[in-house]
């Protein structure tokens, strides 16, 4: 089975035609030959990321800062938990070569 690809802009279309009621979920995705749920689907999807229209360019850059600053964060610790675990490494083999032949004795 072929996969159908649809564009934004029909989309939109069909979510636009939803939301005004013009027409029925049912009947919309028997012309169009979708499936209900995907058009449910596409509805959300529309309503969750309309909020984000009006948003000014100041607020997408200051989150798009923030995001950055988090991942610059988030790379650092990275770096020092590998470098920890190195040192770990290094540390507990120099520590078993050291103690190689000696028994504990229990008294």
């Amino acid at each position: 089975m072929i996969r159908r690809k649809f564009t934004a802009e029909f989309k939109a279309k069909l979510v636009l035609e939803l939301l005004t009621g013009e027409t029925e979920i049912g009947k919309l995705a028997y012309q169009h030959q979708i499936n209900p749920n995907q058009l449910r689907a596409w509805k959300t999807q529309f309503l969750a990321k309309a909020a984000t229209l009006f948003e000014d360019d100041k607020t997408a850059k200051e989150a798009a800062e923030q995001e950055q600053a988090i991942e610059e964060t988030q790379a650092a610790m990275l770096k020092t938990i590998g470098q920890l675990t190195l040192e770990r490494d290094y540390l507990m083999k120099q520590a078993h070569e050291r103690n190689k032949g000696v028994f504990l004795r229990r008294g």
